[in-house]
This record gives C-alpha cells, structure tokens and sequence, in this order.
C-alpha cells in the first residue's frame, strides 16, 4: 500500500494499454520539498521538524519507497509525505491501532495517519507516534 501511495504522490500512471511513467525519485529530502508547492509545503516542513524532534539522535534522513523517511541504526523508523491536501505520517499500522481513539477526527488507514494543510498540525500527538514506533523498534531489536 505504501508504495502505490508513493506512486501516486509521483504522478507515476500505469494501465494495461500504456507503459508506466515513471517520475524522478528525489535523491534527499531537501530536494523532495524543492518539488513541493503550497499548500502542502509548509505543513510538510512542519511535520518534518516535529518528527525529527522525536526521534533519538542519530536519526537520520533518507528517502525510502520514493517518499522521505528517518532511519536509525539501519532500520526505518517513520515515512512522511505531502499530497495537495494533506500530508502523511506512516509510523506503522501497529502504531495508529494503538492509538486508533486519539486519531479519532482524522483521516487514517491501516499505517497512514493524514494531517489536512488547512489545519494546524497536532504536534504533540505526532511526537506521541513517533515515539512510540521509537519504542516499537527497539523492542524488535532485542527481541
């Protein structure tokens, strides 16, 4: 699903009579948000900020199934996508079933929470999530 997203995010079209146009993968991040015009721009530098002030240090970022992502210590943590309306948070399907009662109000799907432009992000319960996919992964680790 998260690639079909991020094939969408890209304009890329495929159906069986044409061939699939593929668009240009941004190489970072910083190049990512140069593609990006208002009013997903602003919010998605937003939710840039808010992640990356959740995650442990030493997070860095990359950009995985085409879309910007943070990873740490070899493994991704979280994606983030900005679409014309609204932009997205993937911390994992487990992460937004946990926290299925304070998403109520916003638009999700089974690893997508999607935060609309028009409207201030919700910081703290973004760094909620992002926290708690930190936890997750790190329980994967030892396990």
């Amino acid at each position: 699903m998260l690639q079909r997203l991020c094939e969408y995010q890209l304009g890329m079209r495929s159906n069986r009579h044409t061939s699939t146009v593929k668009a240009t993968v941004p190489r970072d991040v910083d190049e990512y948000i140069a593609g990006l015009s208002e009013p997903a721009r602003s919010p998605f530098i937003q939710l840039r900020a808010i992640v990356r002030s959740a995650l442990p240090p030493g997070a860095t970022e990359t950009i995985s199934y085409k879309i910007p992502a943070f990873k740490h210590e070899g493994r991704v943590l979280v994606w983030f996508a900005a679409f014309r309306n609204h932009c997205s948070l993937f911390p994992t399907a487990s992460v937004i079933e946990a926290f299925k009662a304070e998403l109520k109000g916003f638009s999700t799907s089974k690893g997508t929470v999607h935060f609309p432009t028009d409207k201030k992000l919700p910081a703290a319960l973004i760094r909620k999530l992002v926290k708690a996919r930190v936890a997750e992964a790190k329980a994967k680790e030892r396990s």
